[in-house]
């Protein structure tokens, strides 16, 4: 026990409860900030997350935006239904088995939503000048792990 009297399983738990505070708190700001820059669009929040799924991925199938996204099957054709009418995505056949079909973005509809996160991208790279290298890959890392861990209950929700 320290000279305070708190354990180090104390102080454990005391971070952990920060922890989950604060990580509430940047979910919170985080889906606020994306439904605003869809909504600058025309979209909601699970429509500009795909696109950026998309982006990252490249072309997916629908079953593939299912894993990735944890929604059911039928939400996801719902939601690709939507892109494509909003001139975001398009359907096409897949380039080696004609019975799949990929979900592609629009390149230069998708173009339109990069200028939202020019700003957002130097306040990153800014704010991240005050830890070093390996707190940030101590960041990243923990980040992997959460995402992970919450695909993982999105599926479970989506089941």
């Amino acid at each position: 026990m320290s000279r305070s009297g708190a354990t180090s399983g104390d102080r454990r738990a005391e971070t952990l409860q920060r922890l989950m505070e604060v990580g509430r708190v940047h979910s919170g700001v985080t889906v606020m900030f994306h439904s605003a820059i869809a909504a600058k669009q025309g979209l909601n929040a699970t429509e500009e997350k795909t696109l950026d799924l998309l982006e990252r991925h490249g072309p997916l199938t629908a079953k593939e935006l299912a894993q990735l996204t944890g929604l059911a099957p039928a939400s996801v054709t719902g939601l690709v239904d939507r892109l494509e009418a909003k001139g975001f995505a398009r359907r096409v056949k897949h380039p080696t088995d004609k019975r799949r079909v990929l979900v592609e973005l629009n390149r230069e509809k998708i173009g339109e939503l990069a200028v939202f996160f020019e700003d957002w991208a130097r306040d990153i790279v800014a704010a991240c000048e005050e830890f070093g290298t390996e707190e940030l890959e101590t960041v990243v890392r923990f980040l992997t792990v959460m995402s992970e861990a919450q695909r993982k209950a999105a599926a479970r929700l989506s089941s």
